[in-house]
């Protein structure tokens, strides 16, 4: 039983057990963030999707590099075993979903994705999952929000109080995995841990998560770790809505140029893949001046940008049109940046798929790769700020998915999962890995409570 506002997972619970899920949201906004998702990171050299008449397009990815890219974009701060753990079981993760009868697309959304990942449409997903719990005789609970734990005098978890159109409810349950999502829909925890202009921050995702399961698993003595300042805060669109605008990406940031309303660049656009750097990258534009940033682009590279949410892609025979039509407060000083930067390329062959070493030089702030000059009319160019997926700070667990208190010990028969837990990311996270990590630990959570359940 759970407290859901992301991935369903108990259907791997072997038959016999009365399992219910508990969905603090209306039917018609079930899923949580995972309904505004769309892609798994997968190690593709540990999966066999050929049998599921699947092909991946991109070279083999193995579950070492996954790891690695954990460690890398998390500078090192991730769990170890929890970062082995995920990687070791996403293969047969994937697999399993897709018995269960998830739908995969394998085309890359757009260029730039340099390792093996599976597309979906959350809202289908969320359906195909829940269709597949209610074959094996799951009852769904909705606008039913857990808010706390019982347990025996023993220790065990006995249950969980929760909050109905009817009031006050009991669920009796001997195991409970709390896969609840994070805070990061509520304005005041934002403010709380981001800081006072972050109420204002769109959210890309559920409104429904805002954190009260993890203060229940907390106030039950769960461990709070993780990042809790820390966050997958997305660069989007910024006629994107308040709550619940989905990725709305726009894609290819990397090739252009990024300017602020003061007209100057301020990030390495080039650093790495943009499933490196879209991740933070939300948050450094959400901290300039305005919250807002401007992409630019020209002629040559106008394709490789892409865009999902509402704002409309603005075109001008000059980068300061441009900018003034985008809303930059100092366009003049944006287009003297431009030529600055132009001055400071010198390009080899252009690979848009893979670093391509293409950098600047003599520049304050250097771009690393793809550094084109941006001086073929017509420009190009978007609006964008950072909007937040999830916070990283969360409840403490072990690879079985147990929830853990603050001496150290399994609390019996209580799992977590999914952005209710935290100790994974840090900084930074590889893009599709926030799904994978639901995924893997629930279904490991529930393997662990089918053993627990049996005296095991």
């Amino acid at each position: 039983m759970r407290n859901g506002r992301t991935l369903c997972l108990e259907p791997c619970i072997p038959a016999g057990y009365d399992v219910g899920v508990l969905e603090k949201s209306p039917k018609e906004h079930r899923g949580g963030h995972t309904r505004f998702s769309e892609s798994f990171r997968v190690p593709s050299a540990d999966v066999d999707f050929e049998k599921y008449g699947y092909e991946f397009t991109i070279d083999d990815y193995t579950a070492d590099e996954f790891y690695d890219d954990i460690m890398k974009q998390t500078d090192g701060r991730a769990n170890p075993a929890l970062a082995r753990t995920l990687v070791d079981n996403a293969g047969e993760t994937v697999e399993w979903l897709t018995e269960r009868g998830v739908s995969w697309d394998m085309e890359p959304l757009n260029v730039g994705y340099t390792v093996a990942r599976t597309f979906f449409d959350g809202e289908e997903l969320v359906a195909d999952l829940v269709d597949a719990a209610e074959e094996d005789g799951t009852t769904f609970y909705y606008e039913t929000e857990a808010c706390e734990l019982v347990f025996e005098d023993d220790g065990k978890v006995a249950g969980v109080h929760a909050r109905t159109g009817d009031g006050l409810v009991e669920y009796f349950a001997d195991a409970i995995i709390v896969g609840a999502g994070g805070y990061e829909s509520n304005p005041e925890k934002r403010t709380k841990y981001y800081g006072s202009d972050y109420d204002a921050m769109k959210v890309r995702g559920s409104r429904y998560n805002t954190g009260e399961a993890i203060e229940m698993v907390a106030d039950a003595g769960g461990n709070t770790v993780g990042q809790w300042g820390g966050a997958h805060m997305a660069l989007i669109d910024s006629e994107s809505p308040d709550v619940e605008g989905g990725a709305n990406r726009v894609d290819g940031y990397q090739y252009g140029v990024l300017i602020n309303n003061e007209g100057k660049r301020f990030f390495d656009e080039g650093e790495d893949a943009r499933a490196h750097t879209y991740a933070k990258l939300g948050r450094i534009i959400f901290e300039q001046p305005g919250h807002t940033a401007y992409i630019v682009v020209d002629e040559p590279l106008k394709d490789l940008m892409r865009a999902t949410g509402p704002g409309d892609r603005v075109k001008a025979d000059s980068v300061e049109k441009l900018l003034d039509t985008l809303g930059c407060e100092n366009p003049e000083r944006g287009a003297e940046t431009i030529e600055t930067f132009n001055e400071a390329c010198d390009p080899d062959e252009f690979d848009p798929d893979s670093l391509d070493g293409n950098d600047t030089e003599g520049l304050n702030l250097e771009k690393s790769n793809w550094a084109l000059p941006i001086d073929e009319p017509p420009y190009y160019g978007y609006s964008v700020t950072g909007g937040i997926t999830f916070g990283f700070g969360g409840i403490e667990t072990d690879t079985d998915g147990r929830a853990i208190d603050t001496v150290g010990r399994a609390i019996p028969g209580l799992y977590v999962a999914g952005n209710t837990t935290g100790g994974l990311f840090f900084e930074n996270y590889p893009g599709g890995t926030g799904l994978q990590n639901a995924a893997v630990y629930g279904k490991l959570a529930a393997e662990h409570a089918d053993g627990y359940l049996k005296g095991e």
